[in-house]
């Protein structure tokens, strides 16, 4: 054999192999990220909203007063493998990114092959390589990162969207019509898990009904199967919300109402502002570049996401008109986001992605170091996380020990329940414990802690304050979150809806 027929078949094999290699070497590095960030997520302490979802978790029920019950399955599923610890709570954050990232990864690779196969234009980026982009801009978000720490709403909408984007992919860029079903199944459950998800929902009926690609599959029984599964699949939390008065779906959509229109620049501006510290600025250009490409491709696809994205960033641009927007509210659009940010054909994608991750490590270390001294206004880790376990546990050294600890504030009740030692009794009072199914607390003493921000006094249709005991602080590393007051307290016996606020925590 002639020795440039040699080369050639070595050139060949090395460049067929070196894809590979390449993709193994990515998948073992997100194999790698998700053990690391379940290791910060058993290290982190609990933010008093993860406390309160665990309590859900803990009572389970097909809906809760702020948000589907989607959460308390994934906690609880951790729960499962690795107990009532941080780590139980928060298990299934780092577990379902590694999950959505590869679902997406998967459909960004279709994409670009389907493009390669009709010979269109935009991009020059190989199949593999947009695996790769994709995956890396996705979890260079700093929504993702904190999103695997954190455990809130957003962690099971962000898996169930990666999968109606990966579904969605199926059908039109490989003619599935079962896929239907799936992207039934992630629509059902994407809203199981937070309300917004019907917003990317509403792009994919758009589509269906004014673009040809769409009314030809409305000819079919594959999409209204579909969205029979998603009726399916919402159906607990709508029944739910119907058995107690829609609190839930009023709670949620009464937002919609508000109108401030003196503050409409501050609101875009938080807008704005937010979504460039979620996304990390890096992947945040990504994403409004392939968001601003979308608009000149032809294929169904691209026009499917466009709609996904578009409708709902309409949504949020009028609701700053009048209100804030949440910065979180948009990171429905993540998904799609990273898939359309395949489409720029820019350098700096890797940068940008590190970058991201890069300022999730600075927020796990002033998370739990403390580096850098701030006042709790300033300092949102030092607010919601700092001191927790020693706050709880000096507040029940500092009490009798048979005594009830009581807490007037949802998270911080949450917070007593998780750390203080767990032979302590710890009550919960306020109206929305009436929707748990939890032990309703009976009419004695106990020590009701209550924070200073509160700037009140117990509430004396429900209190009798025998005495004041002295000021306990919640402290990280010397600087105070937080400073409580400490009342011994008897609950009054005469107040007929008294026993409808007050439960007992697991």
């Amino acid at each position: 054999m002639e020795l440039r027929h040699v080369r050639h078949y070595y050139l060949a094999a090395v460049t067929f192999r070196a894809p590979r290699a390449g993709l193994w070497m990515w998948g073992v590095a997100l194999v790698v990220l998700m053990l690391f960030r379940l290791l910060m997520a058993a290290w982190v302490p609990l933010t008093p909203d993860e406390a309160y979802y665990r309590i859900w978790a803990l009572a389970p029920a097909a809906g809760y007063l702020d948000h589907p019950p989607l959460v308390a399955v994934w906690i609880r599923a951790g729960m499962a493998f690795f107990g009532d610890t941080a780590l139980g709570v928060r298990a299934m954050g780092p577990i379902s990114a590694l999950a959505g990232t590869v679902f997406l990864a998967l459909t960004a690779r279709d994409w670009l092959r389907a493009r390669e196969a009709t010979a269109q234009s935009g991009t020059s980026l190989m199949p593999d390589a947009g695996m790769v982009r994709t995956g890396l801009l996705l979890n260079g978000t700093v929504a993702l990162g904190v999103g695997t720490l954190i455990m809130t709403p957003d962690t099971p909408l962000l898996f169930f969207m990666a999968l109606l984007v990966w579904s969605l992919g199926r059908v039109c860029l490989a003619g599935q019509g079962a896929g239907w079903l799936l992207v039934g199944l992630a629509a059902g459950l994407g809203f199981e898990s937070k309300y917004t998800a019907v917003l990317p929902v509403f792009g994919v009926v758009v589509w269906l009904f004014l673009t040809r690609a769409g009314r030809s599959w409305l000819k079919t029984l594959w999409p209204w199967a579909g969205g029979a599964v998603a009726v399916l699949c919402a159906g607990p939390v709508i029944w739910w919300n119907a058995t107690h008065g829609w609190v839930s779906f009023l709670k949620q959509g009464g937002r919609t109402g508000d109108w401030h229109p003196a503050k409409i620049l501050t609101y875009f501006g938080e807008l704005l502002g937010g979504q460039v510290g979620l996304a990390s600025p890096g992947v945040f250009v990504f994403f409004l570049g392939g968001f601003w490409l979308l608009w000149r491709q032809k294929d169904s696809f691209s026009r499917l996401l466009l709609l996904m994205i578009l409708l709902p960033a309409a949504v949020f641009v009028q609701h700053a008109f009048g209100a804030r927007v949440q910065a979180n509210w948009p990171v429905v659009l993540y998904p799609a986001l990273a898939v359309a940010a395949v489409l720029p054909v820019w350098r700096g994608w890797m940068a940008s992605s590190l970058l991201g991750m890069a300022l999730v490590g600075v927020i796990v270390v002033q998370a739990v170091f403390s580096p850098v001294r701030l006042s709790p206004h300033f300092d949102m880790t030092l607010r919601m996380m700092g001191g927790w376990q020693n706050f709880s546990q000096t507040i029940a050294a500092r009490t009798p020990a048979s005594s009830v600890l009581i807490a007037d504030e949802y998270g911080l009740a949450a917070e007593l329940s998780f750390y203080a030692p767990k032979n302590r009794k710890v009550m919960a009072v306020e109206p929305r414990w009436m929707l748990f199914d939890l032990p309703r607390a009976a009419c004695g003493e106990g020590y009701l802690i209550r924070s200073h921000r509160r700037h009140d006094q117990p509430d004396a249709a429900h209190f009798i304050v025998l005495s004041e005991e002295p000021q306990q602080v919640r402290q990280r590393q010397g600087a105070v979150a937080d400073t409580y007051s400490v009342f011994h307290v008897r609950m009054r016996c005469d107040a007929a809806e008294h026993s409808l606020d007050a439960v007992m925590l697991p």
